[in-house]
């Protein structure tokens, strides 16, 4: 049963409202995600490179960054279902203004104003799994809320695709619009407000909350594991696409099926690594799952060619084991918070992973060029710079104390 809440609970609401989280993260991950494999298609009608192109998706990134920075100084003073709603409503806007843009710098501009938003929207997702969910089940809850990249993935960019083939690259952006306003009215009903961390004292000033996440050491690790894996991963991301249309020669109608295997497999998986790191410890299976991710980072960045069905094998591979890991790894983050500051933490924690986001993909669009043919030079030794990080994350991972899991921790881990 969810704990902590400002109304009693039936058997049925934990599911209720992690359904709808994921119905909240559904949308903000698709907003995300098509860009990427929209890349060839803007690249060719925006007149774009590589390095333009990895622009505007670090754009979206260092906006969720600075954003998440700034959450982290007033989250925890709201309660969180109203916060929640109004910063889905401006990712909507902001989305909306993304289908309207005219132009490169315009619609970099509203990817820029879309990631201030859902950057802030993934850290209140997770701040109120944390809320809500005991630890013994916090890893299946967040594998459940994880399904919604994995509906992205096998419904939301296959459609979204096709959208963009039969009318316009645009179109994908008002697809997104239409879903955000069905889930703000299903939220708005569904998810129960959340005021067990308002503090009647106040605050000696509004950096206060941030201040004391920053001041613990544990903290620090938890961001520092959650930085090496998303980079380790986004390094190589963006660019699948581009690299699977221009040097492994898959045709852009069918990329979608990329997304439409991998997604089916992780709706499979995404449970099934919730389930076993619940019951066989988070850090082992977080460095299992790790481990046999560094096949397909290596296998999606040095295949020179390739049949369709051998690339779908290699890409769901990816989508399973590279996505997987953040399964485990976030039922370890989102625990090594104390209760107390776990909005501020994960705020925080998001302008740090966004950070590693832009940052892997800026570094990538200037390893990666384009010759002459349009073939895509240098996606090797993005590969290797993949696998560095990953393997540096699997052997940090076990300096994260995680509170949840030893409540009589005090609330500043040890330095």
């Amino acid at each position: 049963m969810p704990h902590n809440t400002s109304r009693s609970h039936p058997a049925y609401s934990e599911r209720a409202l992690l359904l709808t989280l994921a119905g909240i993260q559904f949308s903000h991950v698709l907003d995300f995600m098509i860009m990427m494999p929209l890349g060839p298609m803007l690249m060719r009608e925006l007149g774009i490179t590589t390095h333009e192109f990895g622009l505007l998706v670090a754009s979206y990134s260092f906006s969720a960054a600075l954003s998440g920075l700034l959450a982290a100084t007033f989250v925890d003073r709201f309660e969180r279902k109203r916060l929640l709603l109004v910063m889905f409503v401006l990712f909507g806007v902001a989305t909306l203004a993304c289908g309207l843009a005219p132009g490169y710098a315009t619609l970099m501009v509203a990817r820029g104003l879309a990631g201030s938003f859902g950057g802030v929207l993934g850290a209140l997702v997770q701040t109120i799994i944390g809320d809500t969910i005991p630890f013994a089940r916090r890893a299946r809850a967040s594998g459940i809320v994880s399904s919604a990249f994995s509906f992205s993935t096998v419904a939301g960019v296959p459609l979204s695709l096709w959208l963009a083939s039969y009318f316009h690259w645009r179109a994908p952006f008002f697809f997104i619009v239409v879903l955000v306003a069905i889930f703000i009215a299903v939220a708005w009903r569904v998810l129960p407000e959340l005021r067990h961390h308002l503090s009647h004292e106040k605050l000696a000033h509004p950096f206060s909350a941030l201040f004391a996440v920053m001041r613990d050491a544990n903290h620090w690790r938890a961001m520092t594991m959650s930085a090496m894996i998303i980079f380790s991963g986004f390094t190589v991301i963006p660019y699948i696409t581009v690299y699977a249309v221009n040097n492994i020669l898959i045709s852009q109608h069918d990329i979608a099926y990329i997304y439409l295997v991998g997604g089916a497999a992780t709706l499979i998986t995404a449970r099934l690594i919730g389930h076993w790191a619940d019951a066989h410890g988070k850090v082992k299976v977080y460095r299992l799952i790790a481990f046999a991710a560094m096949l397909p980072l290596l296998a999606v960045t040095q295949i020179q060619s390739a049949s369709l069905g051998l690339w779908l094998v290699c890409t769901t591979l990816f989508f399973v084991l590279v996505s997987g890991r953040f399964i485990p790894a976030m039922a370890i983050i989102t625990s090594a918070a104390q209760p107390k500051l776990r909005g501020t933490f994960m705020s925080l924690n998001a302008t740090v992973q966004s950070l590693a986001m832009g940052l892997a993909a800026t570094l990538s669009g200037f390893i990666i060029t384009q010759d002459a043919a349009g073939h895509v030079i240098g996606y090797q030794n993005v590969g290797y710079i993949a696998i560095a990080a990953n393997l540096l994350a699997m052997w940090y991972v076990s300096r994260v104390v995680m509170h949840d899991a030893h409540p009589n921790l005090p609330d500043v881990a040890p330095k």
